[in-house]
Formats: structure tokens, C-alpha cells, sequence
């Protein structure tokens, strides 16, 4: 059955740019400036239902009506570390977004999300939240961040990722039926160690050039 929620953004210059961050002699420097831009690029469709309302402006020829945002409040919540990664570009966007933040990491042997930090705004439940991170893998980490977001009464969620597997989709959809699940794209699956495959490689080690 197809998932009516699931949106896949693949259009050529995301496949393109996505092709370059697959590629593991990628720099970090460029690592970094092709999740920026990709960012940017899905931000367009995810922000497509953003409610606008009309005004009046005058152009230096005459006065005619308009479509400005209606002001609706957002919030982008980040899974950390590597949400970070598609922070830029959403924010190019929405400037005046709040940012939320999510500390988790995964045990190695349970795969099991651990939260280490947490900090949202106080009137989430007045906003519209993204959630983001590059990798949508187990869907663990994904469904505890929704869990948090979903906790401080937030109606309107969306999650943001970069390569899915279709395990993680299973898992977001086992808890959150209806939550839209925007990606560039759904790779094979996984490995033994929860690793997307063919994916990107661990996406924070990548921006940040640690381990």
C-alpha cells in the first residue's frame, strides 16, 4: 500500500548533490556546503502548505493586492549532532524559526535511543515543528524525537531526512501514521549495525570530522 505521507524529493539537482555526499572522498568542507544546499532545496517543498493570507502593497507603479506567509510560528527541532546539517538552509528560509534541540545517541549493542539533552520552546504547542536529521535508519531516534515534540501538545510535526530506509519509514509509521516523512530518498535497507546501506556514512562524523 502506498504511503500517502511519505514524500520523496528527487528532483535533479537534489539527486545530483545527493550523489556527491554519497561519494566517500567527499571533503568535509564540501560534505557540509551539499547538505546546506540540498536543505534549501527540500525546505521549498516541505514549507509548500505554509498558509498565506492577502495584503495590499504598492509597487512604484500602482497598489495591488498580494500573498504574504499569514505569520504562522515555526519551530525546527534538531536531533543532535547531526541535524545540525540541515539547520542552515531551512533557517535561509525561515529566519525567524525557533530552533529546538534533542540530544540522542544510539547504544551500540541495543540500538535503543538514549537522550542526553533536551531544549524546545516553551509554546511549542503553538507552532508547527520540523524535525530533522540527515539519516531516518532504525526510525528509533526519529520516533522518540516526534514522542518529545508530540509530548508538548504540537499538532502539526513533520520529520525531515535525507536518505530513509525502509525500516526506519516502518518504524515512524508503526507509532505515527500520519506524520509527513519528507526525503531525497529510500535507500535498500540496513546492515547489521543499523547502518544504512548503500546510505552516506555516519552523517555526523561526516560534517563534523569526528568519532
Amino acid at each position: 500500500m502506498k504511503d500517502k505521507n511519505l514524500h520523496i524529493i528527487d528532483h535533479p539537482l537534489i539527486r545530483h548533490k545527493l550523489a556527491l555526499l554519497r561519494d566517500k572522498e567527499t571533503s568535509i568542507n564540501k560534505f557540509r556546503d551539499l547538505l546546506r544546499e540540498i536543505s534549501l532545496l527540500m525546505g521549498y517543498e516541505v514549507l509548500r502548505d505554509l498558509p498565506t493570507e492577502e495584503v495590499v502593497i504598492e509597487t512604484p507603479f500602482e497598489k495591488m493586492k498580494a500573498q504574504k506567509i499569514a505569520g504562522k510560528k515555526m519551530c525546527i527541532v534538531s536531533i543532535l549532532r547531526s541535524g545540525h546539517g540541515l539547520l542552515d538552509g531551512l533557517l535561509e528560509l525561515v529566519p525567524s524559526a525557533r530552533v529546538g534541540h534533542i540530544g540522542l545517541y544510539r547504544d551500540p549493542d541495543t540500538l535503543v535511543p538514549v537522550e542526553y539533552y533536551l531544549k524546545l520552546p516553551e509554546d511549542l504547542k503553538d507552532r508547527s515543528a520540523i524535525i530533522v536529521d540527515p539519516l531516518l535508519a532504525t526510525g528509533k531516534s526519529a520516533v522518540a524525537a516526534i514522542d518529545r515534540v508530540k509530548g508538548m501538545d504540537c499538532a502539526d510535526v513533520k520529520f525531515l531526512c535525507l536518505v530513509a530506509s525502509p525500516e526506519g519509514v516502518a518504524a515512524v509509521r508503526e507509532s505515527y501514521p500520519d506524520i509527513p516523512i519528507y526525503a531525497a530518498a529510500v535507500d535498500r535497507g540496513l546492515d547489521y549495525d543499523g547502518n544504512i546501506v548503500p546510505g552516506i556514512g555516519d552523517a555526523g562524523n561526516r560534517i563534523f570530522g569526528t568519532k
